[in-house]
């Protein structure tokens, strides 16, 4: 098979779907790999680098989209890239298609092939894709959080740890998954009252067990939300529903509960946002001011640690774009990991929560496959 690997044109994305060491895996397989020039930069791995592993490096995109049986990337095809993409083409990616109709449309009229990074799902229901971003992502936002309630930012001017005499900050974080879990070590192993609330009682009971005494675990709930909302300094949005737009926790209304200066990080942005005055920013341009709280909603923050991200993410991608490469859609067939991540097939949705998100029709991934 034919693999392409192009740059990402995401603003201020610099991370790379393919390591080297992954080419020269491809490669062993009888694979060709087609690197779009400069791909890896960003992630500090050189054209030569590529070369060396085997790959062939590429001036253009659409020379990459115009040869390659299968696109990878790491973040969903933006407009520009549209009209590249081919009929049958398999493309694999993040593309949280339930935030965008716009996407989902698009992909749709190729006829492609599209395969989810986000709904790739094991038995256990644990999303192995999605893990490495979301740990990133988890911690990061308190890195993020407390820069921004810096008094210079335009934050309450708090130190999440607080100094003996001064109690520390009270960090609240909405959801108990992979994002909420490491969020909430960060800010606790800083040293802030750290609040989690879960719907899932058996994963409050875990977190309770596994986190240190300055975490505690609550309900979420409307009172529970509406409470620690008057009392967070810096909230985290970290709600996910696979594969479906995120609920809204937080309303405008509620917004007006916060204390002036405080900060929230939706990291559920990709999917919509779990709070209703988030929309997407850009590592450039990451805040706003909604009345007198500091919105971070950057939709690609693992972007901005490329190093990091590239390689974390890779880990846990190349086994899948192996088997891919290796079977094509006899890939898809006979793992039900990659069957999950199927959401678009030659024109048709096969992921129930992207067809309901905009009243599309939905067809079962077992009869198109």
């Amino acid at each position: 098979m034919i693999i392409g690997v192009p740059k990402e044109i995401k603003p201020d994305e610099y991370r790379v779907s393919m390591l080297p060491v992954g080419v020269e895996t491809l490669r062993k397989d009888g694979h060709v790999v087609l690197v779009e020039k400069a791909a890896g930069e960003g992630s500090g791995f050189s054209d030569e680098d590529y070369k060396n592993a085997g790959a062939e490096i590429i001036d253009s995109p659409e020379e990459v989209y115009s040869k390659a049986n299968m696109i990878v990337k790491v973040k969903e095809p933006l407009p520009s890239e549209y009209n590249l993409i081919r009929e049958e083409q398999i493309l694999f990616t993040y593309f949280h298609f339930a935030a965008s109709e716009e996407l989902t449309k698009a992909i749709l009229k190729t006829n492609a092939i599209a395969v989810a990074y986000e709904t790739v799902e094991l038995p256990d229901h644990s999303l192995p894709l999605l893990i490495p971003m979301s740990e990133v992502a988890g911690r990061m936002s308190i890195q993020e959080g407390a820069k921004y309630l810096e008094k210079k930012t335009g934050g309450r001017g708090v130190l999440l740890p607080g100094v003996p005499g001064v109690e520390p900050a009270t960090v609240v974080v909405l959801g108990g998954g992979v994002v909420g879990t490491n969020a909430a070590k960060m800010a606790a192993g800083l040293g802030a009252n750290v609040f989690i609330l879960d719907v899932n009682l058996e994963r409050l009971r875990y977190l309770d067990d596994v986190m240190p005494k300055n975490v505690s675990m609550l309900m979420s709930n409307l009172y529970n939300i509406r409470d620690m909302l008057s009392r967070a300094d810096l909230l985290i949005g970290a709600v996910l529903i696979p594969g479906a737009k995120a609920p809204k926790l937080v309303t405008r209304d509620m917004l007006k509960l916060m204390k002036p200066g405080s900060v929230l990080v939706d990291v559920a942005i990709d999917q919509g946002g779990c709070i209703e005055t988030v929309h997407p920013t850009t590592h450039h341009d990451p805040i706003y001011i909604i009345d007198d709280v500091i919105h971070y909603s950057v939709a690609n923050m693992p972007g901005a640690v490329p190093r990091t991200s590239t390689i974390a993410l890779t880990n846990a991608t190349l086994p899948y774009a192996i088997k891919l490469a290796n079977k094509g859609i006899d890939a898809i067939r006979e793992d039900e990991a990659l069957k999950k991540g199927l959401n678009i097939f030659k024109g048709k949705i096969t992921y129930k929560h992207v067809a309901e998100a905009f009243n599309l029709p939905y067809v079962p991934v077992n009869e198109v496959l």
